[in-house]
């Protein structure tokens, strides 16, 4: 068998270029099969690693339905929660940057930093942040990407909630959970609250809340939302890993779209590799003609033709898969976390795609060479000596 490879990958050397240029076309097509397939997973990290024993609360119709802040009182006080902190998605921008977008949130600042313990924050900017009603923390990556650090201060245009907003840098934040994203901004709720008119304040956007046992989530959600059923706001509780997917709901038909690309991509990578295969055996028909003369059997002259098929799908394979760490995960991974950190908190290839990737090269390599193979199989010494390339 080694023999046969070793042959074979002799053979495509004859043809350098386009053998060069196969190699080149099945690579791209690898490397856009790990891009699609890691923003998948990426895309579903956050629900991935959501935490088991936090839950969150919403309007019942709609996440951008405000509720209000009362109920967060309400539900710290039922059995089984307990802690809950509540906040309001700000929508602020950049106003040198406008168009640069990053998540802005103001929260209750003390019980965020209880609920969402995963925030890593140095004790002396915890206490800054807690002491300063303007001050605000950020993720590492956003600090690099702003170019702010501990002390600056930073003006924030609002949207949802107009004007210039400033804010004192007083913490940068790590995580120590792939589901944060590090380039968020948090405040405080109240420097926002304080700051509306009278029939805006006291609104919230959702709660999340701490629990004391994982298993009982389900039965301390309905408990949450039968408590407000009589109310004139109703809500929808469920666990952080449903809210975090219910986000991917909303671009579902997008995601099933990549799903079906990626497939359509490893199709087109084994027609590429199949007209290569296909030409070579044209090629070498007299040759074969005259091994088939000389005594080889036909199996052998069909091992000939797998054989470069499995050499050519290894060296995509392995080509592919080493330009797509630079390409996907350091250039295009860096990017998304810098500038969509909220849907790509952590935008990773996963292992299991490597070993996908290669196994896939080989195996459509193997695929695409079954026509070539039967063709030099059945092909007969006196067609093949008299046969030009």
């Amino acid at each position: 068998m080694m023999n046969f490879i070793r042959i074979s990958a002799r053979n495509l050397l004859r043809n350098k270029l386009r053998t060069t240029l196969t190699v080149l076309g099945a690579s791209v097509a690898i490397i856009a099969f790990v891009m699609l397939r890691t923003v998948l997973s990426a895309w579903s990290t956050a629900a991935d690693f959501a935490a088991k024993d936090r839950i969150a609360t919403r309007h019942k119709v709609s996440f951008v339905i405000t509720m209000p802040k009362n109920y967060v009182d309400q539900i710290r006080a039922v059995p089984g929660v307990k802690s809950a902190t509540y906040a309001i998605w700000f929508g602020g921008k950049n106003p040198k940057k406008p168009e640069q977008f990053f998540a802005t949130m103001a929260f209750d600042a003390p019980s965020m930093l209880e609920v969402f313990d995963e925030l890593v924050l140095a004790p002396d900017q915890q206490q800054a942040f807690l002491a300063d009603k303007q001050g605000a923390i950020i993720g590492d990556v956003l600090a690099r990407q702003l170019g702010l650090k501990v002390g600056d201060r930073f003006t924030l245009q609002g949207s949802i909630y107009p004007g210039d907003w400033p804010l004192n840098i007083t913490g940068i934040y790590t995580a120590t959970k792939k589901s944060i994203d590090r380039s968020s901004m948090f405040f405080h709720y109240s420097y926002v609250n304080d700051s509306l008119p009278p029939d805006r304040q006291d609104q919230i956007g959702w709660i999340a809340s701490r629990i004391d046992d994982p298993g009982r989530g389900p039965a301390i959600s309905a408990a949450i939302d039968q408590m407000f059923d009589v109310k004139d706001i109703q809500t929808t509780t469920m666990s952080e890993r449903a809210m975090n997917l219910s986000f991917m709901g909303m671009i579902s038909s997008l995601l099933k779209a990549l799903d079906v690309i990626s497939i359509i991509i490893l199709f087109i990578m084994m027609m590429i590799l199949g007209n290569t295969i296909a030409m070579g055996v044209r090629e070498r028909t007299r040759e074969y003609g005259v091994l088939r003369a000389i005594g080889f059997p036909p199996a052998s002259i069909a091992w000939f033709v797998v054989g470069e098929a499995a050499v050519t799908g290894i060296v995509s394979g392995i080509v592919g898969l080493a330009l797509s760490f630079p390409i996907v995960e350091l250039g295009l991974g860096r990017l998304l976390e810098e500038n969509m950190g909220a849907w790509f908190p952590y935008f990773r290839i996963d292992p299991k795609t490597y070993v996908m990737g290669m196994g896939l090269a080989l195996v459509l390599a193997l695929a695409a060479s079954i026509v070539p193979a039967r063709n030099a199989f059945r092909l007969q010494v006196t067609d093949a000596l008299r046969r030009l390339a």
